[in-house]
């Protein structure tokens, strides 16, 4: 294809899946109320009194502040809940136009990566759902006692795709490390080697990536992914003791030489050929043909 029909062929894909994500952020926003209650239920609201609930150390109190704050929260909602029910479809957009220039090894396992990495993804936004409620009594009562938190609307959505973000991308790191394996970048030896260098920065990572100070949260990040990382270096071993069976070689270093067969095979009895008692005396070539290849020669 041209520049140019790859340029459309892009945009067509885009346009697809621009509309799809405005057909869902429609849909959503009818249900945005909903959606609002379900994302807001992990916080510990105050009662309508302002006491703390039984067995609360501290609570909080939920509100929008300004007169463009519900309109714009309803728009976020409604916008973000588009994108996210809408992935199969972009991505499904997205691989039909990388899908061509791929070789059919690289098909299987992109179509295996976008198969594994929508759930995984899903997964690690479930566990920023459930720790919420923790990172939230947590922050809130960091305020004080005497002190009443308020919490508005946009800026406790602002945290919440935070922390959905962080944990899906998070739980997409063991699928990188098997998809490098596969394509034959890392190995699994290489990988079971790094295992205290990767359970260390994941802790970090999770460290910082987790909004609040509780060890509770950062451990619901970190010992998953542990987990993952694991069942990752098993798949990539797995995967190398495959590869090694079919080919001895697979597993050499660059600087390494790989066996070669020096056996004979045994030849078997060569045709005979009679030669002709007058051989044909080839025909002259004509002079414009020998011009021709003096031609091509120079």
């Amino acid at each position: 294809m041209a520049l140019a029909d790859h340029l459309r062929e892009l945009r067509n894909r885009v346009v697809k899946s621009v509309l799809a994500i405005l057909v869902f952020t429609i849909v959503a926003a009818y249900f945005n109320k909903h959606l609002i209650n379900f994302l807001t239920d992990p916080l510990p609201r105050c009662l309508p009194d302002g006491s703390k609930p039984a067995g609360l150390e501290s609570c909080v109190k939920v509100a929008n502040i300004g007169l463009l704050a519900p309109f714009t929260v309803v728009l976020k909602v409604s916008l973000t809940a588009g994108l996210v029910a809408a992935t199969p479809v972009w991505l499904y957009q997205l691989w039909r136009f990388v899908a061509p220039g791929l070789h059919k090894h690289e098909r299987r396992y992109s179509l295996s990566f976008l198969g594994f990495g929508t759930p995984l993804f899903l997964a690690g936004a479930a566990f920023a759902y459930l720790v919420m409620p923790t990172t939230a009594a947590v922050l809130a009562g960091m305020a004080g006692d005497d002190v009443e938190a308020i919490v508005p609307v946009e800026t406790y959505l602002d945290l919440v795709t935070r922390m959905v973000l962080v944990f899906g991308l998070g739980f997409e790191l063991p699928l990188f490390l098997v998809m490098l394996n596969f394509v034959g970048v890392l190995t699994g030896k290489r990988l079971l080697g790094w295992w205290r260098g990767m359970v260390m920065g994941i802790t970090v990572f999770a460290a910082f990536a987790t909004p609040s100070a509780d060890p509770l949260s950062m451990l619901a990040l970190a010992a998953p992914i542990w987990a993952l990382y694991f069942v990752a270096v098993g798949i990539s071993l797995m995967n190398d003791r495959r590869r090694a069976a079919r080919n001895p070689d697979a597993g050499l270093d660059d600087d390494e030489a790989s066996h070669v067969d020096l056996s004979v095979d045994g030849v078997e009895g060569a045709e005979e050929i009679e030669a002709s008692a007058t051989p044909e005396v080839p025909a002259p070539v004509p002079a414009a043909r020998r011009e021709h290849i003096d031609d091509d020669i120079t």
